[in-house]
């Protein structure tokens, strides 16, 4: 994951700072998965004076450069979280829009047994388990 301006170009972008920024957000935060607003947000809070049309912009970009992946929840809005290259699923709560990531290898090798049962070979998948986190759950108490 590029972390200088060197790095970026060799990612084939140009080190601009709003590039610069929007991947220090995504290198340094909490939070993985950030939506573009969010990241909007961030910039604002940083004062710094970037559309959001521009953090799209870029969004795009790092995704197709293989700096980020997007993910398309029930939640309604893309986010997008580093790809650090190692596989993970999900889980999000419907609620609050909470992401969490797991791995499981026994859920890993049932997913390969039923394809190749049905006589697939599995090139990529997604697997985003959907219900409610513990702090909604609480709330709905």
């Amino acid at each position: 994951m590029p972390n200088n301006p060197s790095e970026l170009k060799a990612s084939g972008l140009k080190a601009t700072l709003p590039r610069l920024k929007i991947l220090e957000i995504f290198q340094n935060t909490s939070v993985r998965h950030l939506s573009a607003e969010d990241v909007y947000k961030q910039l604002l809070s940083d004062n710094l004076d970037v559309g959001l049309a521009t953090v799209y912009r870029v969004l795009t970009q790092f995704e197709q450069a293989g700096l980020l992946q997007r993910n398309h929840f029930e939640t309604g809005k893309a986010v997008f979280e580093l790809n650090e290259g190692s596989h993970h699923d999900h889980l999000v709560c419907l609620d609050c829009g909470k992401v969490e990531e797991f791995f499981d290898a026994e859920i890993e090798k049932r997913q390969v047994k039923i394809a190749q049962e049905h006589g697939f070979e599995i090139a990529d998948h997604a697997l985003a388990l959907y219900g409610h986190c513990k702090n909604c759950k609480k709330i709905k108490k």
